[in-house]
């Protein structure tokens, strides 16, 4: 479940498990364990690992619950007769050790931890891979419950990542997505920041792409931007993780920007790039937005460049700051208002397509879909593209039509 850095994960979990003779299975009902590698950033991702670890449970199969509901709920959920095992966020890529001994119950403190995990992924079947650089988050944003289950920001090394990166190239890959909880907090916690890694990469590995996670606005500074706009790697893609489109919902959500900064932020990265893909993260109906909060989200969203939203309606999580704010709205309301901006995400979308009709651009092959010879690539600004020919694994340069772009909005 969740974020780039739990699939990075699973796929560790998974295999290592391998590795210790155990196999995978595709159909729930041939499996003897059932591992859910859990989210817990709402607490709807909570409920809904409870529904699954139910379900295994019913059918028969042990259960193991690991990721970030195990980390935080810990000594709550032992007893939860559906749920066999619980193994905590870093004690999750030792499991066929603790089922070994029969050890049920493992979850070490993160809290004060300050080394980074170092675990290799070995994976030959695909053409773009994750690699996860950081760990933890030091921001206490009101809505969040995550620095709980992930611990303080803390960072592979440079040497780590070029390594990792040089043998993924070796391999293969033409492309490395560089993820983690907060990555923009890379290097912090050793006096470097991000920037200093990407300069690394450009100058260190042979790897054609690489794509960065979520960043925080204030993380992406003028200097970086200097530095990217140069890069022969770097993949115009950018998800700000923006939370709100309105100053006064931003200032009780604890982030620390303004609209404003943002907005003229957007319009610097599109000049800049050609048609950069600027994805974004919104919720919508947090605690207290009134009325015409929403309506100044509206306005602002938009007015902006942005070419696609992510959205969801606020739910609330125990344990935050927010839980406890005066202001709670109606679950109707919350949908019906993330169900305009999504419809206001359809249209930058739609928009950000039509811009690219007619553009050249350099498409990695991922997958034959058909015996017709229909490929799927995609292209350094995050567009799906349907080719009517071409080869694995290869980059080819296209140009974009409406016929040939898979998600047309």
């Amino acid at each position: 479940m969740g974020c780039k850095s739990n699939q990075f994960e699973g796929q560790i979990v998974a295999q290592k498990l391998i590795d210790s003779d155990f196999q995978q299975v595709n159909k729930l009902e041939d499996a003897d364990y059932y591992i859910l590698n859990s989210c817990s950033v709402t607490q709807k991702s909570d409920n809904e690992a409870m529904y699954l670890l139910r379900h295994a449970h019913n059918i028969g199969l042990k259960t193991i619950l690991t990721g970030c509901v195990a980390q935080i709920e810990k000594e709550n959920l032992i007893k939860e007769p559906y749920i066999d095992f619980i193994y905590g966020n870093e004690d999750k890529f030792n499991i066929a050790t603790y089922l070994e001994e029969n050890n049920n119950f493992v979850v070490k403190d993160l809290m004060n931890k300050t080394d980074f995990c170092k675990e290799i992924l070995n994976d030959t079947t695909k053409t773009r891979i994750s690699l996860k650089i950081q760990d933890g988050c030091d921001n206490r944003c009101s809505y969040c419950i995550i620095p709980f289950g992930r611990g303080k920001s803390r960072s592979a090394d440079s040497d780590f990542i070029i390594n990792e990166i040089n043998r993924y190239t070796q391999q293969g890959y033409k492309e490395v997505v560089l993820t983690g909880i907060h990555i923009g907090l890379w290097g912090k916690d050793f006096d470097k920041e991000l920037l200093d890694l990407l300069i690394d990469i450009e100058a260190k590995t042979n790897i054609p792409r690489y794509r960065l996670g979520s960043l925080n606005p204030l993380e992406i500074t003028p200097k970086m931007l200097d530095f990217l706009e140069t890069s022969e790697k770097f993949c115009p893609h950018f998800h700000l993780s923006l939370q709100s489109a309105c100053n006064n919902t931003l200032k009780r959500m604890n982030r620390h920007y303004n609209v404003e900064f943002y907005l003229d932020q957007i319009e610097d990265i599109k000049s800049r790039f050609d048609n950069p893909f600027l994805g974004s993260d919104i919720i919508a109906g947090f605690v207290g937005e009134t009325e015409k909060d929403f309506e100044t989200t509206i306005e602002n969203l938009k007015k902006s460049k942005l070419s696609q939203i992510h959205t969801f309606p606020y739910s609330i999580r125990k344990g935050t700051i927010a839980e406890k704010m005066n202001g709670h709205l109606d679950d109707k309301i919350k949908e019906h208002r993330a169900n305009i901006i999504k419809e206001i995400s359809k249209e930058k979308y739609k928009n950000f397509i039509n811009e690219c009709i007619d553009s050249t651009q350099e498409v990695l092959i991922e997958k034959r879909l058909d015996k017709n010879g229909k490929y799927k690539g995609l292209t350094r600004n995050y567009i799906n593209v349907i080719l009517d020919s071409g080869e694995f694994n290869t980059l080819k340069n296209v140009v974009l039509t409406k016929d040939n772009i898979k998600d047309k909005a």
